[in-house]
């Protein structure tokens, strides 16, 4: 691994939230999107945040 890419991990989560944030809006707005969205913006986003 580069030893660039070890130590910017905070960086790379923020990033990893942004490409979440970006599939969850492509998710259709029914009943299951906005589920499988909701699930997904809290478990994709919280590595970030802790």
């Amino acid at each position: 691994m580069e030893s660039s890419k070890k130590y910017n991990l905070e960086e790379r989560l923020i990033d990893f939230s942004i490409l979440i944030l970006d599939v969850i809006e492509q998710l259709p707005n029914d009943k299951i999107g906005n589920h499988l969205g909701g699930q997904l913006l809290r478990s994709g986003t919280s590595p970030a945040l802790n």
